[in-house]
């Protein structure tokens, strides 16, 4: 099985070139391929499939095909696309420029030079009202948001830095029959926040895209104080552990602009899967 490995703000892929999608993805493989100890180690699996090949009518060539690294499937991922673009432009699948992606949760325009970073057309998230997270027994308020897939930002007052997310935080699973991305937040500064997450079927990653989002949409529905207004115009800095992205929201979407970086290619071993 050929593969690329890449990162961006260090929330990492394996990608998979399977034009004609002919690859049989079993949740096994793809979880023996993300473990980080006897695999290639990743966060998730982007399967790089051409859109007809999907069955899918969409104005798009390329369908991301996104897995959890755990094996189940998800709606989306904000870093996976941009390092998903990246590749298909690095491999010469795609012209530098702006296209669409075809996902689960929908299309997702595209912004990318030869080099350097890439930018995401998230659409509109939605702030879909209150809830709330617990780690230890502590109770954390958040607003519960949709960028495709389901996320809770929870703004803190202290360092993300203090909190343990070595663990699941506990949610309501009545809310989130499908389970949830979970962030917690800080203000930090004018429309700057730093967040930590941790996301379902990953655990806590480096980074996460469409949290990235969510925290800003979150952030500005709290800074309007009002869970009906599910964003308000303005540039977001999200500082993560893995680094630093940019979200614009200007009104009408949601952009995502970071790096995307590829830092290996090669073929698993005959027999290893």
């Amino acid at each position: 099985m050929r593969f690329v490995k890449g990162h961006g703000t260090e929330n990492d892929f394996v990608i998979l070139p399977d034009f004609d999608g002919t690859l049989e993805l079993t949740p096994e493989t793809v979880a023996r391929l993300c473990d980080r100890r006897a695999g290639i180690g990743a966060d998730g699996v982007l399967r790089a499939v051409r859109t007809k090949a999907m069955g899918v009518e969409a104005d798009a060539e390329w369908f991301m095909d996104y897995r959890n690294a755990d094996g189940s499937i998800a709606e989306m991922c904000g870093n996976g696309a941009r390092v998903f673009a990246r590749y298909l432009v690095d491999a010469g699948l795609a012209a530098p420029g702006e296209w669409n992606v075809a996902t689960r949760a929908g299309l997702r325009g595209v912004t990318l030079g030869p080099s350097g970073d890439v930018t995401v057309d998230m659409g509109p998230p939605q702030v879909l009202g209150l809830g709330e997270a617990s780690i230890a027994g502590d109770v954390f308020q958040g607003r519960r948001v949709s960028v495709g897939n389901p996320h809770l930002a929870c703004a803190v007052d202290g360092p993300v830095t203090a909190l343990d997310l070595s663990r699941a935080p506990g949610f309501d699973t009545a809310v989130f029959p499908d389970g949830v991305n979970v962030e917690f937040y800080r203000t930090i500064g004018e429309r700057h926040v730093e967040m930590r997450v941790y996301e379902r079927g990953s655990g806590e990653t480096r980074s996460c895209g469409t949290g990235t989002v969510a925290v800003a949409a979150a952030a500005a529905a709290e800074a309007d104080d009002s869970s009906d207004l599910a964003w308000s115009k303005g540039e977001w800095t999200v500082d993560v552990p893995g680094g630093r992205v940019t979200v614009i929201l200007d009104g009408e979407t949601s952009l995502l602009r970071g790096p995307a970086v590829l830092v290996a290619e090669g073929e698993t071993r005959p027999g290893w899967l």
